[in-house]
């Protein structure tokens, strides 16, 4: 799993990062004392790195030339200061790419795995999700184990690779339900537990059981432990 430092202030839009990496399967480790980022970054090796310019204490300049004094780790900033001398200083700097905000998080994503396919010479690990023993495959929608595999719905391939982004965690109703029907019109909650009810049963014809959990008034969440 590829691990991604976001430093970045901003609370919210840390959230809303966190919240799409983990879908793609990326580890994020997010920034809380800005006056020790090397040391994080030191400590915690990162594959990539998010990078605000306006930041407390030192600024994104200060960090990403800190960082480069030690480290060829692709940089990416991403800032509202997008104005052609912000954009020049940071790849000066030594930042690989620049993002504008506000972002889409399509183009976010999209950037970070292409920075990695060009940094790492290898297979991306995040053309897979795994979860208790469980592999999810971003590249054809089919989910296996032990050496079966299932074909997925466009529907089930958007509940697991939610949920087992976030292995562990509870993923609310809500927020599984606006994956799957992103609009303003109104959706019968029966409706999830229909799609919920259907999956379960898929993943019993490769003898996958007791994998997504239910917690009542909720949500649900994978069950992370071996041979499920």
């Amino acid at each position: 799993m590829f691990k991604i430092m976001l430093v970045e202030d901003d609370l919210t839009i840390t959230e809303v990062l966190e919240r799409q990496l983990g879908k793609w399967g990326y580890q994020v480790l997010t920034v809380e004392d800005f006056n020790h980022v090397l040391e994080l970054f030191e400590r915690e090796k990162p594959d990539l790195i998010l990078m605000d310019i306006s930041l407390p204490s030192y600024n994104g300049f200060y960090w990403c030339t800190e960082i480069r004094k030690i480290s060829k780790t692709p940089i990416i900033f991403i800032s509202s200061a997008s104005d052609d001398m912000n954009l020049v200083m940071a790849i000066n700097m030594g930042a690989d790419d620049f993002i504008a905000k506000p972002f889409k998080l399509e183009v976010i994503t999209a950037k970070i795995q292409a920075m990695l396919r060009r940094t790492y010479d290898f297979t991306l690990e995040t053309e897979e999700i795994k979860a208790g023993g469980i592999a999810l495959s971003l590249a054809d929608n089919s989910i296996s184990k032990d050496g079966q595999k299932l074909d997925l719905t466009k529907n089930e391939f958007k509940i697991l690779k939610l949920l087992m982004g976030q292995a562990g965690q509870i993923v609310s109703r809500d927020e599984i339900m606006k994956e799957l029907w992103d609009t303003d019109q109104f959706i019968d909650d029966n409706t999830l537990t229909v799609n919920m009810t259907r999956l379960r049963k898929r993943l019993e014809e490769i003898d996958i059981s007791d994998f997504i959990e239910t917690k009542k008034g909720i949500g649900y969440r994978i069950v992370e432990k071996e041979n499920t």
